[in-house]
């Protein structure tokens, strides 16, 4: 049999080529090792996917998940336009930012509503790692994250309506045999219209462009975002070439590399956004005067079919990356043996929400490695292993009483026992919410575990793969079991927690650190297995994930934080809840005012690789500055002050941070005194 391009193949599918034969790897999906179940929790996802992709996995935290939601009606960003489906219609819209010192936000606004006579309800027919095909009727939408034009395929010969809502046409004008039209609405903007045959689009009504005739093949749709002569040229010259899907892929250790299918003819005009530009390679021709706006930065041209990513390597480490002083143990042993003397097996088993439960164990998992660390194993790690076997085991065996992980067969991956049955339990992780942030713990106190017991590691082997592959699935096609990477965005570079609920604003995340924790963990497994792809893939996530954290979430008045409005900057040094098309500093559980907890839910769980989060000693100075008011209210929370005092301990003297995280009476339920104590011991010695 012929050997398969490797473009066409999803990310999924590359990684393990190498290896697909390999026997390290556990049982496929037909022996997965959880029980299925029916939920009432999901919706039903066939009224918007096309039947030949319901016998496989479907996304749950995509780019594209409004689309496939309740009515599917509500937008979705795919940069440099808004996209919203209604009616057998398609409008889209260049939207303008509106920002205010509490959320910066893109509003929907229809500048063109593209419609179909056929009266049908849009579906998916295809959808890629870049890309999504929606199909209205004789109309196939190609929606290709960063195109600056909108592309459809009209497959029948039809006649297009284009309307503008109560924008009103200004006019109408026809270039090049009428396969080229400029449409100058009444609100200043100009939208071009390429087509690949000659169409002839007449003004209407005041707000509506019809055709005459009918038309078969390929139209292209672009805003001019400027009103200089050398966009529209730009926009001309790539007309002719339009993608269709695309597709990301690991390269070397810490790099992507994108590959879009196109048709037509001629170079490939793409937009790159901020993040794209600091990693891209520098063979390709970046046109810098070329510049769509976006909440996430201005956009800009970059011409050709492939693209190559390159990030920081980050170490993937058990322990501190600079060690620690001989000196410091005796104090973290002390806290060692306190903190392990409060492992609570009655507080875990009467623990039943999944996310704390696993952060639970993530903390216990924690206090073995800073003990190998400090020359205490013995002291400490019987009494972790113990207590952690206690409590992963109930969960991998499907013996907890108070929950447990089963299999959704409808949308294809895991959700909790109570969340099957309920949208709000386990903070939906029964619809698909936040699976890395609450799996990540899991799959961190596992890998410790089997670092430290081979022999049961090897015994559970299965199911501690299968909680990776439902938020990291990198295997072949023949895993059924999960999404490939359900959470991770490979345009943005970073993750969504938002699962299945359709949100005004797209997809959301509000915790960078619990996202960057889950690949990390990942990565960590690989090391306890010996599996060398599932640590390459777990270290590459990871390196994206704090690149996109320290570009978007992290608002740093000197650095890459010029992307934000100056009032949203100057009240804010991080992001709360980062939404596809807005960004806002509260977060879900706590008013903006709560500082304290911004920060906090953007650091922990203090590991290792945090140290490579907050490498900015300039900004995590900025950060502490900027927070420290709050901590002063009654209400603020102990645990919350932990992680800034954490911070603090970055560029501070250790004496002085030292000396506040003893005085906590209280630790966040996934941090502990041992941990804070490693922490600040373990950073390098300030030079001067």
């Amino acid at each position: 049999m012929e050997a398969p391009n490797p473009w066409l193949l999803p990310f999924f599918l590359l990684l393990l080529l190498a290896a697909a034969f390999s026997d390290q790897l556990p049982p496929s999906s037909a022996q997965f090792p959880f029980p299925e179940t029916t939920s009432t929790a999901v919706p039903d996802p066939t009224k918007f996917f096309s039947p030949s992709l319901l016998s496989s996995p479907l996304p749950t935290n995509s780019f594209f998940q409004n689309f496939v939601l309740n009515n599917g009606d509500l937008p979705e960003y795919i940069h440099p336009y808004l996209i919203r489906t209604a009616n057998s219609s398609l409008s889209v819209s260049y939207p303008s930012r509106t920002s205010n010192s509490s959320i910066t936000q893109l509003p929907f606004s229809p500048d063109l509503t593209i419609s179909s006579v056929s009266n049908k309800t849009h579906f998916v027919s295809s959808f890629s790692d870049l890309a999504v095909d929606l199909d209205i009727g004789d109309f196939r939408f190609h929606l290709v994250r960063g195109s600056p034009y909108l592309t459809f395929s009209v497959l029948k010969t039809s006649s297009i309506s284009i309307s503008t809502g109560g924008n009103g046409v200004g006019s109408v004008d026809s270039y090049d045999g009428s396969t080229k039209h400029i449409i100058r609405l009444s609100n200043g903007r100009s939208w071009v219209v390429y087509s690949t045959a000659a169409i002839y689009l007449m003004k209407g009504k005041s707000s509506e462009i019809v055709t005459s005739g009918g038309f078969s093949g390929v139209i292209r749709v672009a805003v001019l975002p400027n009103s200089a002569a050398e966009t529209e040229q730009i926009l001309d010259r790539y007309s002719g070439c339009y993608p269709v899907s695309g597709y990301a892929k690991l390269s070397g250790n810490f790099g992507f590399s994108y590959k879009w299918q196109k048709k037509g003819s001629g170079g490939l005009l793409m937009l790159a956004h901020p993040l794209h530009r600091r990693v891209l390679s520098e063979n390709l021709t970046v046109l810098q005067n070329f510049k769509y706006g976006s909440i996430d930065g201005d956009l800009v041209g970059v011409v050709g079919d492939s693209w190559d990513l390159n990030f920081a390597p980050i170490p993937i480490t058990w322990h501190s990356i600079n060690g620690i002083e001989r000196k410091f143990f005796p104090e973290i042993v002390a806290a060692l043996k306190h903190d392990v003397g409060t492992l609570n097996v009655t507080e875990l088993s009467s623990t039943a929400a999944s996310y704390f439960y696993g952060k639970l164990l993530a903390r216990a998992a924690r206090l073995a490695l800073i003990a190998e660390e400090v020359d205490y194993a013995a002291g400490v790690i019987p009494a972790v292993v113990k207590f952690l076997k206690t409590g992963v085991q109930p969960w991998l065996d499907g013996k907890f009483g108070r929950n447990g992980f089963l299999y959704d067969r409808k949308w294809a991956g895991l959700v909790t026992k109570n969340g099957a049955t309920s949208k709000t339990e386990d903070f939906g992780f029964g619809i698909y919410n936040d699976h890395h942030f609450h799996l990540g713990y899991f799959v961190y106190s596992i890998a410790v575990l089997a670092k430290l017991d081979r022999n049961w590691g090897n015994q559970y082997k299965a199911p501690a793969y299968a909680l990776v592959y439902d938020y990291m699935n990198y295997r072949s096609k023949n895993s059924q079991f999960s999404i490939p990477f359900r959470n991770f965005d490979f345009w943005k570079l970073h993750s969504w927690a938002a699962g299945l609920t359709e949100f005004p604003d797209g997809r959301n995340q509000e915790s960078t650190s619990e996202a960057i924790n889950a690949y990390y963990a990942a990565a960590l497994m690989g090391l306890a297995y010996g599996d060398e792809s599932l640590t390459a893939v777990g270290s590459a996530l990871t390196a994206a994930e704090i690149a996109a954290a320290q570009t978007w979430w992290h608002v740093n008045r000197g650095g890459r934080s010029s992307i934000y409005d100056e009032g949203f900057t100057e009240e804010n040094r991080v992001v709360g809840i980062l939404w596809s098309g807005a960004r806002e500093s509260r977060l879900w559980f706590a008013t903006a005012e709560w500082r304290e907890c911004r920060v906090g839910i953007q650091v922990l769980p203090v590991v290792p690789v945090t140290e490579r989060v907050f490498a900015d000693e300039g900004f995590v100075k900025e950060v502490v500055e900027w927070v420290s008011p709050a901590l002063e209210r009654e209400d603020a929370g102990e645990g919350w002050k932990g992680f800034v005092y954490a911070l603090e301990g970055i560029y501070d003297n250790k004496e002085n941070a030292v000396g506040k995280v003893k005085k906590l009476k209280k630790h966040d339920d996934g941090n502990s005194l041992s941990n804070l104590l490693w922490w600040i011991y373990s950073r390098p010695e300030r030079q001067g």
